[in-house]
């Protein structure tokens, strides 16, 4: 199925409910009858065809669509990797912690064990938080006044202070971790873990720990095959329009 503005929003989501993890970044609530996916985006003033791809980029994982998404504006792709961030930070992760923390043993070894599970699950959770302050301090900061130099001809001279010591490019490393550390404490609560009395709290951790997997790959994505790419070719764009005099310094 490929997902267009004249499908009703409320199929769309009974067909798959990966649609509510969307519905989540744009802040769409439940409850919208039988309105198709463009009078819902016409109400909530969101850029109709913006959704649209995303929504067919996580309902379908071989239909990810770079060129289409580098068509919109990076302030826009930007809004959305920041609403993302939110859910991962205030709500994902809030949700996994507490039911980890309500995991329960007997044994004392086992309680051992829990204890270096949520000890491991504190340092990723540390780890992704400084992921996300780092992307929102810096690099969609810097990505966005990129994008307004380019549309204004124009650059500020921290700017280009900036871009003499920072690249994009030195980004692309910045997942390797966090990817390696959720992949880690999946692993240890699979094959290490001794099951606990509430057992199906374990199968519920995991659950949400692969839906956060898959959610966290789409956002990777969208950054590593849009947002850096066209990041690098701007700073290209403008190193050139600099050296030829060709953009006015501010």
């Amino acid at each position: 199925m490929i997902i267009t503005k004249d499908y009703k929003m409320g199929d769309a989501v009974l067909h798959d409910p990966k649609m509510l993890i969307v519905l989540n970044r744009f802040d769409i609530k439940l409850g919208f009858g039988d309105k198709t996916i463009e009078q819902i985006c016409n109400e909530h003033n969101i850029n109709i065809e913006f959704f649209i791809e995303i929504s067919n980029a996580f309902h379908d994982s071989t239909y990810f669509t770079e060129n289409k998404l580098k068509q919109f504006p990076l302030e826009l792709i930007v809004s959305f990797l920041i609403n993302s961030h939110n859910i991962y930070i205030n709500k994902i992760i809030p949700q996994i912690e507490k039911l980890i923390d309500s995991l329960e043993y007997d044994d004392n070894n086992d309680v051992k064990n829990i204890e270096f599970l949520k000890k491991f699950f504190l340092e990723y959770k540390q780890e992704l938080v400084n992921h996300v302050k780092h992307e929102e301090a810096t690099v969609y900061p810097y990505v966005v006044e990129l994008e307004k130099s380019i549309n204004s001809n124009t650059i500020s001279k921290e700017l280009l202070s900036i871009m003499t010591s920072y690249s994009a490019s030195d980004y692309k490393d910045g997942h390797d971790n966090v990817e390696e550390k959720l992949f880690d404490l999946k692993n240890i609560i699979i094959k290490y873990l001794k099951p606990p009395k509430n057992y199906d709290t374990c199968n519920v951790i995991l659950n949400k720990l692969f839906r956060l997997e898959e959610d966290l790959k789409n956002h990777s994505e969208i950054e590593e095959r849009v947002l850096i790419p066209a990041a690098i070719k701007m700073e290209t764009e403008i190193q050139q329009l600099n050296e030829l005099n060709k953009i006015k310094i501010v």
